[in-house]
């Protein structure tokens, strides 16, 4: 099975075989994982200030000690 022979039967997998969505259906799709992703986002960046201010308290008590 040559290189022609994998790529000829992927392009029929992909146009006769897969079920695409619709133009509207990929669209909302889209900015759903846009608006997880930025929520997602949104929570690291609380969770890393929080740990970074509780590490930065943590070392000035110690060196006040």
């Amino acid at each position: 099975m040559g290189l022609a022979t994998y790529v000829k039967e992927s392009y029929s997998e992909l146009t006769n075989h897969v079920t695409w969505p619709t133009w509207a259906e990929a669209q909302k799709m889209t900015v759903t994982v846009a608006v997880f992703s930025i929520v997602f986002a949104l929570i690291i960046y609380g969770i890393d200030t929080v740990f970074s201010s509780a590490i930065t308290n943590y070392f000035d008590l110690i060196k006040q000690a």
